[in-house]
C-alpha cells in the first residue's frame, strides 16, 4: 500500500512538473508572438558571435554567379555592417540567404519585381508574416558553424555500413537460447555481446557526433517546410511548389529519427524513460543504424537541401526587407529606365533624391541627376566620401534588396564596383599604389569584359576616392587624368572624389563637377554636407592645424607657401 501511494505521489509530482513547463512554454511563445507584432521594424538588437558570423557568407560561397558585388567593393562600402543593420531574421537559412541576397546585383527586373510582391505581402499580411517568422524561430541554427560546413564534411565519414550492427545484434538470439539449457554460457555470451557493444559503441557515438547538429538542422528545416505550406500566400505559388517536391525525398529520412537526436538528451534530461532508450541505444546501437541510414538519404539529396534552404531564406529575406523600411525615416522603390542592348551610345541617366547613407543618424540628404561622370571636390572632413559610401550603397540596395534609402532612384541596372578604402598588402609585398592600380584596372575590364553573359549589356557604375593617392602629385595628376578620361566611357558611369583642383578644369569636358564646402562660424569649421554644383574655391587644411592647436608660425609660413603658390604656379623654399 506505501509502495501505491509513494508511486501515485511520484506520477502526480512529475505530471505538475510537466505541467508547469508546459505552461511556462506556453506564456514565453505567447510573449515571443506579441514581440512579432508590437516590436516589427524596430532596429536589430541582437549580436552575432564573430565565429559565426565568418560562416554566414556560406551559402553566398557556394552559389557565386555574374553581377555578385565583389569583396573589394563589399570592404570599400563596409557592407557587413549595412547587413547587420538589415538582419531581422531568426533562421540561419534566413540570415545566410539575406547575406546573399544583398551581395547579388546581377537580379534582372523580373526577380526584383517578384521579391518586391512578396515583401508587400508581408507589409499587408502581418498574421501570416508572424506564422511564418515563429516557425523560422523554431528553425533556428546549425551552431556556430554554418550547414554547408557539415554538408561538405560528409565524405569523411566515409562508407558506413549496418552489417557489422545488425549482425551483434543477431548474435543476441542464440544466447538467448542456450539460457534455458546452458544458463552459464548463454548468460557469458550475453555480457560479452552487450560489453563489445558498449565499448564500440562510444567510439562511433564520438565519431558521428559533430554531424548530429546538422542532421536535426535538416529534419528540423523538413518540419517547418511541411508546416509552411500550410499557410496562405498566394505570391509565393512557386516557392510553395518548389518545397513540395523537394520535401518528399527527406521524408523516408525523418520517419525514426527520434532515436538519434534525444541521444544527447537522455541521462542529464533524468527522464527515466530517455535514460532506458540510452541504454538501449548503447547495447544495440539503434541509434547508429538509423544515423547510417539517414547518412546515406542525406548524400543522395543534398541538392533537396539546398532548394529548401533558398526557399525558406528567400521568405525570411522578404520578411527582413520589410521590417528594414519600417525601422527607416524614408525609403523609395527604386526605378529602373534600363539600357536597351546595342544602344550604348544613349547617355546613361542617374537620378537620386534626398539620399542618406543607412547607417548615419539624423542625415543630411543629398540629390543628384546626371547622365555624365561626376568628380567632386571639397575641403577635408567635408563629406565628399560619405556622399559617394552613400550613392554606392543606395546602389546596390535597389538592385538586390529593391530598397533606397532615399525619395526617388532612378536608374539602369549596373555592374558596380568601387575603388576608395583600398590598403597595402603586406602578405603579397605590394604597396599601396599597386594595390590601387589594380582595383582601378578591374573596373576598366569589367566594362570591356563580354563574357558575363545577361550582364555584358549592363554599364558599369564605379566609385573612386581620390584616384591614385599613392604616389607623387605630377604623376599622380597626370595619370589621374587619362586613368578618369578612360573611366567616363560610353558604358561607364563614374563618381569621383579629389583634393587635386587641376582635375576641375582637366576634366571639364567628360565630368559635371560638384563640391562640398564648409563655414568659418565664430573661429570654428562648420561642415554643412550639402552636395554643391561647381568646383570647391575653399581650402581647410591649414585652418585645421590652427584649429587643433599647432604654432602660429608654422600656421602663417604655410599659408604664404600656400598662397604664393596658387599665385605662381611654383613651391617656394621658404
Amino acid at each position: 500500500m506505501e509502495f501505491l501511494l509513494f508511486f501515485a505521489s511520484l506520477i502526480v509530482f512529475m505530471g505538475i512538473l510537466f505541467l508547469r513547463e508546459g505552461l511556462q512554454a506556453k506564456k514565453k511563445e505567447k510573449l515571443f508572438i506579441q514581440s512579432l507584432y508590437e516590436c516589427y521594424g524596430e532596429k536589430p538588437k541582437k549580436e552575432i558571435k564573430p565565429e559565426r558570423f565568418e560562416r554566414i557568407p556560406s551559402y553566398y560561397e557556394r552559389h557565386i554567379q555574374p553581377g555578385q558585388i565583389d569583396d573589394i567593393t563589399w570592404n570599400d562600402l563596409n557592407m557587413d555592417e549595412i547587413y547587420k543593420r538589415m538582419n531581422y531574421t531568426f533562421s540561419a537559412s534566413g540570415e545566410e540567404y539575406l547575406y546573399y541576397t544583398l551581395r547579388n546585383a546581377g537580379n534582372d527586373k523580373a526577380n526584383l519585381g517578384h521579391l518586391e510582391e512578396v515583401v508587400r505581402f508581408f507589409e499587408e499580411n502581418a498574421d501570416e508574416r508572424v506564422k511564418i517568422q515563429y516557425l523560422m524561430h523554431q528553425l533556428g541554427h546549425s551552431g556556430k558553424y554554418s550547414l554547408y560546413d557539415y554538408m561538405e564534411n560528409l565524405d569523411y565519414l566515409g562508407e558506413r555500413s549496418n552489417k557489422k550492427h545488425i549482425l551483434m545484434n543477431l548474435l543476441f538470439l542464440p544466447a538467448l537460447i542456450l539460457l534455458p539449457f546452458q544458463f552459464t554460457l548463454g548468460l557469458m555470451s550475453l555480457l560479452g555481446l552487450i560489453i563489445y557493444n558498449i565499448l564500440t559503441y562510444f567510439k562511433e557515438k564520438g565519431e558521428i557526433e559533430p554531424y548530429i547538429v546538422s542532421f536535426s538542422y535538416v529534419l528540423r528545416l523538413f518540419t517547418i517546410c511541411e508546416k509552411l505550406k500550410k499557410i496562405n500566400v498566394p505570391v509565393c505559388k512557386e516557392e510553395w511548389e518548389l518545397l513540395e517536391k523537394h520535401c518528399v525525398p527527406l521524408r523516408k529520412m525523418k520517419k525514426g529519427s527520434y532515436v538519434v537526436f534525444s541521444m544527447n538528451n537522455s541521462i542529464h534530461s533524468g527522464n527515466p524513460l530517455d535514460m532506458l532508450l540510452d541504454y538501449i541505444r548503447m547495447v544495440f546501437h539503434i541509434d547508429l543504424i538509423k544515423f547510417n541510414n539517414m547518412l546515406a538519404d542525406l548524400r543522395f539529396h543534398v541538392k533537396d537541401v539546398d532548394v529548401l534552404i533558398a526557399q525558406v531564406g528567400f521568405l525570411e529575406t522578404a520578411i527582413s526587407i520589410d521590417a528594414f523600411r519600417h525601422s527607416l525615416p524614408e525609403y523609395c522603390v527604386p526605378e529602373f529606365n534600363g539600357i536597351k542592348a546595342g544602344k550604348t551610345d544613349v547617355g546613361i541617366s542617374f537620378s537620386i533624391e534626398n539620399a542618406y547613407h543607412p547607417l548615419m543618424e539624423d542625415a543630411v540628404k543629398n540629390s543628384i541627376s546626371t547622365q555624365n561622370g561626376v568628380l567632386i571636390t571639397g575641403s577635408n572632413a567635408s563629406g565628399k566620401s560619405t556622399f559617394l559610401k552613400t550613392v554606392a550603397v543606395n546602389a546596390i540596395m535597389a538592385q538586390t534588396i529593391h530598397t533606397c534609402t532615399a525619395s526617388a532612384y532612378q536608374a539602369p541596372c549596373f555592374q558596380i564596383a568601387t575603388s576608395m578604402a583600398l590598403r597595402d598588402n603586406m602578405e603579397g609585398g605590394e604597396s599601396y599604389y599597386i594595390v590601387e592600380i589594380k582595383a582601378l584596372k578591374r573596373i576598366l575590364d569589367m566594362a570591356a569584359r563580354e563574357d558575363c553573359g545577361t550582364l555584358k549589356d549592363r554599364p558599369v557604375l564605379c566609385f573612386v576616392d581620390e584616384v591614385l593617392r599613392g604616389t607623387n602629385t605630377v604623376e599622380r595628376i597626370a595619370a589621374s587624368t587619362q586613368i578618369l578620361k578612360s573611366l567616363a566611357g560610353k558604358k561607364i558611369l563614374c563618381f569621383a572624389a579629389t583634393h587635386d583642383i587641376e582635375l576641375t578644369e582637366l576634366l571639364k569636358d567628360d565630368f559635371a563637377n560638384y563640391h562640398f564646402e564648409e563655414d568659418i562660424i565664430d573661429g570654428d569649421i562648420v561642415f554643412n554636407y550639402k552636395l554643391l554644383t561647381g568646383k570647391a574655391t575653399t581650402r581647410n587644411a591649414i585652418r585645421l592645424l590652427s584649429l587643433m592647436g599647432y604654432d602660429g608660425q608654422i600656421i602663417e609660413m604655410a599659408s604664404k607657401q600656400a598662397e604664393k603658390f596658387m599665385a605662381t604656379g611654383n613651391w617656394s623654399h621658404e
